[in-house]
This record gives structure tokens, sequence and C-alpha cells, in this order.
């Protein structure tokens, strides 16, 4: 299925029993499988692995992309290539696929994720089943039920007068450097969580958090939910451990910065346009 500028809708159930051309995410471990062509990345349908069925688990629809069902599949961990395609990693798709698409892939991965991660219980170690009218799973001895798991982390673009602060970690592969963020702790509130972050990584304070935009990230389970915030006093201080460089920047003199598509992308190119 190729795809186009349209919106993704979520569901629960299908309408119908699966068709031909039905969408096939079929993940082996964390990897996609895809087919490159000279229009860009396919992802299978039905048709195209009718024999390979014996490699798949379960499939779990989850709604409708450009109005054709999506199912997402586990294979088999010794499922080979099938001829003409192979197995990619989300982070390497993230720039091989338009924006609806990745997003689709990376809803797919998360329910995947989920699911395999739920087979048991956390309070009584007993078997989990899913439940008939929800995305759940539901513990029949205990009665505990679970829903897909997501984890809230910020993301924010510091800005001091026609200056951002960015900063690289050092687990980066590359020398990009990008805005900060961090997860949520319990009990805290996103404004909280940023003025945190910000203190424990660069040793800064900010003021005026604003809220600017939000982006599902799929490794493995993230929601980051972006925000601009003003310098309010501190001298740069790196943490060595999460935070190895950062420094400020102005629009005119920006390092390698994050690839597009990316919330931390969206965050600097609103420093950029904000200043022109």
């Amino acid at each position: 299925m190729e795809s186009h500028q349209m919106p993704f809708e979520s569901a629960f159930l299908p309408e119908s029993e699966p068709s031909a051309a039905d969408c096939l995410f079929i993940f082996r471990g964390d990897n996609l499988l895809v087919r490159e062509t000279s229009d860009g990345i396919v992802i299978p349908c039905f048709s195209d692995l009718a024999d390979r069925k014996q490699n798949f688990l379960k499939p779990h629809y989850f709604g409708r992309l450009n109005d054709t069902p999506c199912y997402v599949i586990e294979a088999d961990e010794h499922m080979s290539d099938p001829e003409g395609m192979s197995f990619l990693g989300l982070r390497q798709l993230f720039r091989l696929l338009d924006g609806p698409l990745f997003s689709a892939a990376g809803r797919a991965f998360q329910i995947l994720h989920w699911d395999r991660t739920h087979q048991f219980c956390g309070r009584c170690g007993s078997r989990t089943e899913p439940k008939a009218d929800e995305r759940a799973k539901i513990c029949r001895q205990c009665g505990l039920i679970n829903y897909p798991r997501v984890s809230p982390a910020i993301i924010v673009a510091v800005i001091k007068g026609s200056e951002i602060l960015l900063a690289r970690s050092p687990r980066y592969k590359t020398n990009a450097y990008s805005v900060l963020a961090g997860f949520v702790e319990p009990g805290e509130t996103f404004e909280e969580c940023v003025s945190r972050e910000v203190r424990e990584e660069v040793g800064i304070e900010v003021e005026n958090i604003r809220y600017l935009a939000s982006q599902p990230w799929p490794f493995p389970h993230t929601l980051m939910v972006g925000f601009t915030a003003d310098y309010a006093g501190g001298i740069i201080t790196t943490d060595n451990e999460e935070i190895s460089e950062a420094a400020w920047f102005s629009a005119e003199n920006l390092p390698v910065t994050p690839h597009p598509g990316s919330i931390s992308y969206q965050l600097i190119d609103w420093f950029v346009r904000k200043g022109r």
C-alpha cells in the first residue's frame, strides 16, 4: 500500500474480515517489513504474503490509512526476508517514510510492543487475555486491566533573547545538537518537568513555559510534549551524563540539527521562523 497525505482513522474492531488488499505492518523483533520501490517505501498487503501465513502470529487490527484497513502482525523470529522485501528498523524508516505512514507504523509498533510485554498480570502473575470490547488486557484471576502504555516526556526550546539553547548527548551517534528533553516523573506537571529537566541537565532556570505541539515517538511508547520557555537565570553547567555539550546559538549560526519531521526539528524551526 502506498501512502498519501490522508488522515489515519484509529479503530479497535474491523468492519469486515481481512481482505487481500488490507495493509500488513509486519514486525520481526523491532524491524518492519517493507518493499523499496522507485516511488518510495511500500508496506505489503495480505496478498503479497499469502504464502507466509505460517510465519505470522495473531494479527491486531488498529484502524484505516487512506481508507485501507491496517493490521499489525508479529512474525516468527526465524522468518526470512520475502523476495524483494526487507526488515528495516523504525529509526531508519523515520527518514524514509512520509509523516502519515510513519505515524501508522509507529502506532502499530506500540500496540505490538504492549501486547508482547503484557502477556502476564503484573499483580498476580497469571496469564492475561485480550479484552473483548476495547484494546486492553485483562487478568481473569485478579481482574487487573492493562491498557497500551504511553510514557509522557517533555521537549523544550529555551530562548534567551535572539538565541536558542541546544545541546548534545553523549549517546548521540552523530554530531547533531538538539533541544532538551526528559521523561515526566510521577506526580509532576509538564511545566514542573520542564523546569526540573532544564535545571538538572544544564543548570539554568526558565520561565514563561508555553505548550507548542506534541508527537508520538514509538521508541518504544513515548509521547513527546513540546514547549517553549524563556531563560530566567544561571550559567550553563552540563552534567556530562545526559548532556556533554550545551551552548546558545543564533538562527544564523546553528549547528547540525535533528532530521526534519521530528518535534525537536519543529521546535528549532519555530525559533528560526520567529526571528524572521
